[in-house]
């Protein structure tokens, strides 16, 4: 039998535990204080669902289950292929799972429907820092909100949560996926190819210009749309005013302007809200703005979302407009973790430890008293206590609690 957990998937020892549940519970504050109600839903979805989420290169990470009995037998006996073998996957995230749990339960639902999930999603990917196969998000989503007012809403609650974790150096950077396509569009790009182009646009900080050059060259896009694209993205600042120029529509960047004024605003100068024109995000389900947390201590995003007004469409035949922001829940856990934190005015821990003659009753009465000031554990004392102080001492324990002679002495 293997001791250890599968690759890119870990266990959690008690003291990041209590570390990551007191994250968990900071930011469920901040959200449930804003008005946003918590769901649960199942971790398997139905494959036929997978599929069409728009769910980008995620699709290609899904684990996928098997068919169970018969069901499997025949699908074996006719066709044993990967595709004919399953019809169910883990969820690789909580926005389907939402919109799914929408369409089926809209009519018993607040409108707006302000929704806080925080639960584990799973994707089969390489394992490596901040990437694990099983991992835990924290999302909130505003369904059936046409207005960018939803967008403003989320930008401002999710901030405010990153500042009750402990957070202040953090930018959460904004683009507009219609802006960037109605640029490329202008520049000569066609309709089919946009998707492409924006997965490769979206690298423009890792491989610079020329990097982006080269990629769209291999992939045989228009010789001068990617010679204007290429010329764009050289200028040493790419601002908002410079891209709404290259647009057919410049009012198409009014909605953006509304967000990063308002939001910055309501920051009063707590975070910055920044336009980002690269950010593009990988799943192919969002619509319009999108947004990601970038935070100095950690080299990717710490949190991201944005507009997916066609995904519910996709069960209900009809739009139901939905923006979502999701907090990366283990990369805040790993930055807090490496910065040695300490969960702010917790009690002092206490062990009470009692002996073979000790009466329980009275040991648990003591214990009642004691966690008044502290948080208290009953011990049995080991035979040798030297170890013993010593291992809760590593455990964080700073007070020891034993009655002698019917009398409670802490020290």
């Amino acid at each position: 039998m293997k001791v250890n957990a599968l690759k890119g998937m870990r266990d959690i020892l008690p003291k990041e535990q209590k570390i990551r549940d007191y994250i968990q519970q900071k930011i469920l504050e901040t959200y449930r204080a804003s008005g946003f109600e918590r769901i649960s839903t199942p971790i398997l979805e139905d494959s036929e669902n997978i599929d069409k989420s728009d769910g980008g290169d995620n699709l290609n990470l899904v684990f996928k289950v098997l068919k169970r009995g018969e069901k499997l037998d025949s699908a074996l006996a006719e066709n044993p292929s990967a595709a004919t073998l399953s019809d169910m996957g883990l969820r690789y995230d909580l926005t389907l799972p939402l919109s799914r749990f929408y369409a089926a339960n809209r009519t018993s639902l607040q409108s707006p429907f302000k929704v806080i999930q925080t639960d584990r999603v799973y994707r089969a990917e390489r394992p490596q820092k901040g990437r694990l196969r099983e991992f835990v998000q924290c999302d909130i989503d505003i369904l059936g909100e046409k207005s960018c007012n939803a967008e403003v809403e989320l930008i401002d609650v999710t901030a405010r949560a990153m500042l009750n974790i402990g957070f202040t150096d953090f930018t959460i950077n904004v683009n507009d996926r219609r802006i960037l396509r109605n640029m490329l569009l202008t520049m000569g790009f066609s309709e089919d190819s946009l998707d492409s182009v924006c997965i490769t646009f979206d690298k423009l900080d890792k491989i610079g210009a020329a990097g982006i050059e080269t990629e769209l060259k291999e992939k045989a896009f228009p010789e001068n749309a990617v010679k204007e694209l290429v010329s764009f993205v050289s200028q040493s600042e790419i601002t908002l005013d410079a891209v709404t120029k290259k647009c057919s529509d410049p009012s198409i960047a009014d909605d953006i302007r509304y967000v990063i004024s308002t939001a910055t605003k309501a920051s009063k100068g707590k975070y910055k809200v920044s336009y980002s024109p690269n950010l593009v995000r990988g799943q192919g389900y969002y619509t319009g703005m999108v947004f990601e947390i970038a935070c100095p201590e950690f080299s990717g995003a710490v949190g991201g979302g944005g507009r997916y007004d066609h995904m519910i469409g996709k069960f209900l035949g009809e739009e139901i407009p939905a923006v979502g922001f999701s907090i990366g829940f283990e990369r805040i856990c790993a930055i807090l973790l490496e910065r040695d934190f300490k969960i702010p005015s917790e009690k002092e821990k206490c062990a009470l430890l009692y002996g073979e003659t000790d009466d329980f009753t009275e040991v648990l009465e003591h214990a009642e008293k004691l966690r008044e000031l502290y948080s208290v554990s009953i011990l049995k004392k080991a035979k040798k206590m030297g170890p013993q102080f010593a291992m809760l001492e590593g455990q964080g324990y700073t007070k020891f609690a034993q009655i002698k002679e019917g009398e409670l002495v802490v020290k």
